[in-house]
């Protein structure tokens, strides 16, 4: 049985239903998410890709009916998930938008391998949030990244990759931040803060500094990212541009353009994320000064 995307027909009597819950608030959840997750006879909320203020938790709940947490392995490991659709109609809570993490993708595919009706009810995503939020051209974005913790001393360099070569095409770099420092997505987020980004991005750039020799360059893409490191090392590192990104889509959303250097000095918000702007036009420039 196929997965479907959510249409105004009635549910179905069992199934999965993957709910986009939106960027933080039960006022930006959908009328037709709302009832859904209403219509459930059991109702997950999947909290490890990203939160919910308690408060706003609490008034979910108080709308449609008893939630319970899941995290990673119940979400990646799903047979307990799938044993209650076959008799029950589940909803999978999202903040969010449910499809913008290949980890729900994947569960919509093991849904269909399992025979599962499985409707989707898209939300707002920071993805699409942030980006036309601070000014600037979703256009102008290349790939996405994620800063991580520096889990048990290890250092992932990949994220500072992507940010130098997006700004090497002229593209800007939407970076979200950690909110598990074990990354076993089990629990106890700690949800990154800007001077705990700033701990992690000077870790990968000294790791990316004793490394960038090693970095193959046999195809042209290879090529293209090692000069692109390259040129981002060679950059004084606390100047560069960065734009703090926190709560977005809650009444508490604030937004400050900033550098590196700098933003170890701003508090931030319960949720943030970075924009790492390339260089911008003179509309894009115009919009980021709302934020100094």
């Amino acid at each position: 049985m196929t997965a479907k995307h959510n249409t105004n027909t009635p549910l179905p009597a069992t199934g999965l239903l993957l709910i986009g819950m939106g960027p933080g608030r039960l006022s930006g959840m959908s009328l037709e998410a709302l009832e859904a997750a209403k219509s459930s006879d059991v109702r997950r909320y999947e909290a490890y890709t990203a939160l919910w203020p308690q408060a706003e938790l609490d008034a979910l709940e108080d709308a449609v009916g008893s939630i319970e947490k899941v995290m990673r392995p119940e979400v990646e490991q799903p047979d307990v998930l799938f044993e209650l659709a076959r008799t029950s109609l589940v909803a999978l809570l999202v903040v969010g938008d449910p499809l913008q993490a290949t980890t729900h993708v994947d569960l919509q595919l093991q849904a269909a391998e399992a025979g599962i009706e499985c409707h989707v009810f898209h939300g707002v995503s920071i993805t699409t949030l942030v980006t036309g939020a601070i000014g600037l051209s979703n256009y102008k974005f290349g790939r996405q990244t994620t800063l991580t913790y520096p889990y048990g001393g290890w250092v992932a360099t990949s994220p500072l990759e992507v940010i130098a070569a997006n700004m090497h095409q002229n593209l800007h770099t939407l970076a979200l931040l950690d909110l598990d420092p074990t990354g076993e997505g089990i629990g106890h987020q700690v949800p990154m803060k800007p001077a705990d980004a700033v701990v992690s991005l000077r870790l990968m750039r000294e790791k990316l500094g004793e490394s960038i020799g090693e970095m193959p360059r046999e195809t042209a893409l290879e090529s293209m990212r090692h000069e692109a490191c390259v040129a981002f090392l060679e950059r004084p590192f606390d100047d560069v541009p960065v734009v703090l990104s926190a709560d977005m889509g809650t009444d508490q959303q604030r937004m400050a353009t900033t550098t590196i250097g700098a933003l170890s000095g701003i508090e931030g918000g319960r949720l943030n994320c970075l924009v790492f702007p390339s260089k911008p036009s003179e509309v894009e420039e115009k919009a980021l000064l709302r934020w100094q």
